[in-house]
C-alpha cells in the first residue's frame, strides 16, 4: 500500500489542473441528459432525502422547466422521468446541496499531466439565500439565469481565447495572501479576476462590453467565486489508502478511498463547532448536503487553516486553535505538499493525502472548514466540523480486506 500511496500522492500534487473552459453541464458532465438532476452525497434513494436537499431538487426540476410546480416534480422524480444522480458519480462536486441541472454553467477543469477533467458549477453569490442552500425565489432565479445566460458564457469565451489558466500558481499565491481555499478565497478570487482581465476588456472591444461591466460587478462581490475553481481542481486531483472524495447529504457523511474504486464508506453526520450569523441559535442549523469540503483531501481547507487567520471573524476558533488543528492534520496525511506551503509554518508544506489508516492509528479525523445552511433555507453561519470516525473504520477494514 505504501507504493500506491506514494504514486497516488504524486498524482495529487503533480497533476496540474487547468481551467480551460465553462460550458452547460448538459454539453460536457458525463453521462448528464436534458431529465437529470445531481446533488451533494453518496446516493441515496429519493424516500431519503428530506429538508433543504429535498426542496433544492424539486426547485431545480422547476427551475429547468421540468416541472411545473414542486408537486409536478415530486411525481416526475418517483415516476422515474426526471432522473436524480450524485455529483461525484458524473465528475462534478457539489457545494453544500449541489444542484445541477443540464443548463446551469459549469467549470471544467483538466489536468495538463493526466488529461482526467472535474467540473464545479458557478458560485451563485454573496446572498445568504441560494438554491445550493435549499431556497428558490424570483431572485434565485434571476441570479440563476445571469449565471447561465451572461456569466458563463462570457467567462467560457475568455478562457477558450485565453488557453486557459493553470490553477495551482494562483492556490499557492492565495495560500500566501491570508486564503486557505475553502471558507476564504478573497485573494485567490482577485488573482483570477486578474489572470481574466486581459482578454476580458478584448471581448469588451468585440461587443461583450455589456458583459464584461457586469461579470466585474459580480466578481467584485464574490469573495467566494475561487472556491468552485478549487473544487474543480481537487476533484482532477484524487489504488491506495487516500481519501478521493468526502460528502455530505441531508443523512450521512461518506467518504471513498482509492483502493476501493467507486465504494461509499458511510457514517454519521459530522460534529461541528458553529459561529452563526445574528438571530440564529445551533437549532437552527440543517445538514442539506456538501463536498465543498473535497479541498481538504488535497491540503487546504482545515488542512491550511493557519495560513488564514481572517477566518476567526467568519467561523471563529482563535489562532492557536487553527494551528493545532493544521498541525494535527499532519498526522494523518501522507505527506507534505509540494507547492502549498504555509508562511506561518516556516513553508511548511500543507499536510496533503488523508490515509485512513493514519485515521485509524491515531483517532485524529479530518478538520473542516465550512458554511451551514438553516432549516429554514439559506446560510446561517460557518464553522469547523469533524468528520466521522466510524467512515474511516469500515474504508481501513475495507482496504485489509482487499478492498
Amino acid at each position: 500500500m505504501t507504493a500506491a500511496n506514494t504514486e497516488a500522492f504524486t498524482r495529487l500534487t503533480e497533476a496540474d489542473p487547468v481551467l480551460v473552459d465553462v460550458r452547460p453541464a448538459g454539453e460536457v458532465v458525463p453521462g448528464m441528459t436534458p431529465a437529470t438532476i445531481l446533488t451533494s452525497g453518496a446516493p441515496l434513494p429519493w424516500e431519503a432525502y428530506h429538508g433543504g436537499q429535498r426542496r433544492a431538487v424539486l426547485h431545480a426540476a422547476v427551475y429547468e422547466e421540468l416541472a411545473a410546480d414542486v408537486g409536478e416534480a415530486e411525481a416526475a422524480i418517483r415516476a422515474g422521468r426526471i432522473r436524480l444522480g450524485a455529483t461525484h458519480d458524473h465528475g462534478c462536486v457539489g457545494s453544500v446541496a449541489g444542484i445541477y441541472t443540464a443548463s446551469m454553467p459549469v467549470l471544467v477543469v483538466e489536468s495538463a499531466r493526466y488529461g482526467n477533467r472535474g467540473f464545479c458549477n458557478l458560485y451563485e453569490g454573496e446572498s445568504r439565500k441560494r438554491l445550493n442552500y435549499g431556497v428558490y425565489d424570483d431572485e434565485v432565479r434571476r441570479g440563476l439565469d445571469y449565471l447561465a445566460g451572461s456569466l458563463g458564457p462570457l467567462l467560457g469565451a475568455a478562457l477558450r481565447r485565453g488557453g486557459g489558466i493553470p490553477l495551482v500558481p494562483v492556490i499557492r499565491r492565495a495560500l500566501h495572501m491570508g486564503d486557505e481555499l475553502h471558507s476564504r478565497n478573497t485573494a485567490a478570487t482577485l488573482l483570477f479576476t486578474r489572470e481574466l482581465f486581459g482578454t476580458l476588456l478584448e471581448l469588451a472591444g468585440d461587443g461583450w462590453d455589456d458583459e464584461v461591466r457586469e461579470a466585474l460587478a459580480f466578481l467584485h462581490g464574490a469573495d467566494y467565486f475561487f472556491l468552485r475553481c478549487s473544487m474543480a481542481a481537487a476533484k482532477v486531483l484524487a489504488g491506495s489508502s487516500l481519501v478521493t472524495a468526502m460528502t455530505i447529504s441531508c443523512r450521512e457523511y461518506a467518504i471513498r478511498v482509492g483502493g476501493c474504486g467507486d465504494r461509499w464508506f458511510r457514517g454519521p453526520l459530522p460534529t461541528v463547532e458553529a459561529k452563526l450569523f445574528e438571530g440564529f441559535t445551533p437549532d437552527d442549523i440543517e445538514w442539506i448536503g456538501g463536498e465543498s469540503h473535497i479541498t481538504e483531501t488535497v491540503g487546504l481547507g482545515g488542512f491550511a487553516q493557519a495560513a488564514a487567520f481572517g477566518l476567526q471573524a467568519y467561523q471563529g476558533g482563535g489562532p492557536e486553535a487553527m494551528v493545532a488543528n493544521n498541525l494535527a492534520m499532519y498526522d494523518i496525511t501522507h505527506g507534505e505538499h509540494p507547492h502549498f506551503n504555509l508562511p506561518y509554518l516556516g513553508f511548511r508544506g500543507t499536510p496533503t493525502g488523508i490515509d485512513v489508516h493514519k485515521v485509524v492509528a491515531t483517532g485524529v479525523v479530518p478538520v473542516i472548514d465550512g458554511g451551514l445552511a438553516g432549516r429554514d433555507g439559506g446560510q446561517i453561519g460557518a464553522g469547523i466540523l469533524k468528520a466521522p470516525l466510524e467512515c474511516f473504520l469500515d474504508a481501513a477494514a475495507a482496504l485489509r480486506d482487499g478492498g
